[in-house]
């Protein structure tokens, strides 16, 4: 190694002591004999080239070949692979998410405005469906028996059904006109973006409310 060092050094300095032409058999004995290889004078031969080309000649002819390191094989099942492509992939990075962010009204009145919408338009699928197979089923889901079974059951119990089916409905519809006054680009700010939210949810609060007791 250092002789393959020493002889790059020797190198460097004269193809900058002699930039436009240089006879190889100024540095072939030098390199010969710090290197205590005798196939290097055998294969090196006086050459006049340019600096470039001539530390190209240098390197595939003259410089002492480096050692090969033989390289390992292993023969694998397709499963024994697949298993090893699955533990390379657990220890990949992930990339950050929620947690580091922080958390705003924003985020919560548009996390709510898909889940109510999601609870009305599934429980109104849900009791279509309900109500075509009911017929079938022996289930009885009139009005006038929905109507009877809801009074026969307690104030605090009305109220908190009223409640939660009210909660989604109104939210969804507050923060509906919200995204629709957002349409024509008013109250598009910062600041009065947290205000809305604001607005919003005090709406929601008090007309769930009021329909709740009604």
């Amino acid at each position: 190694m250092l002789a393959q060092r020493f002889t790059q050094q020797s190198l460097r300095r004269l193809t900058s002591a002699q930039p436009s032409t240089l006879l190889l058999s100024q540095f072939i004995a030098p390199a010969a004999v710090s290197t205590n290889r005798s196939r290097i004078q055998s294969r090196c031969q006086p050459l006049s080239l340019s600096p470039p080309n001539l530390l190209h000649h240098i390197y595939l002819t003259c410089l002492p070949p480096r050692p090969k390191r033989p390289a390992a094989t292993q023969s694998l099942k397709p499963t024994d692979a697949y298993q090893i492509l699955v533990k390379q992939r657990l220890n990949r990075p992930v990339s950050p998410h929620l947690s580091i962010y922080q958390p705003q009204l924003t985020w919560y009145l548009s996390i709510l405005n898909r889940i109510t919408g999601s609870i009305l338009s599934g429980g109104l699928y849900c009791f279509g469906a309900a109500y075509l197979v009911a017929p079938l089923l022996g289930w009885h889901l009139e009005s006038a028996v929905l109507a009877a079974s809801f009074g026969s059951l307690p104030v605090a119990a009305k109220v908190g059904i009223k409640f939660a089916v009210a909660l989604p409905f109104t939210f969804h519809s507050w923060n509906g006109i919200r995204h629709l006054v957002w349409d024509t680009g008013r109250e598009f700010s910062n600041q009065q973006v947290v205000t809305t939210a604001y607005v919003v949810m005090g709406a929601t609060a008090v007309s769930s409310g009021l329909l709740a007791f009604i």
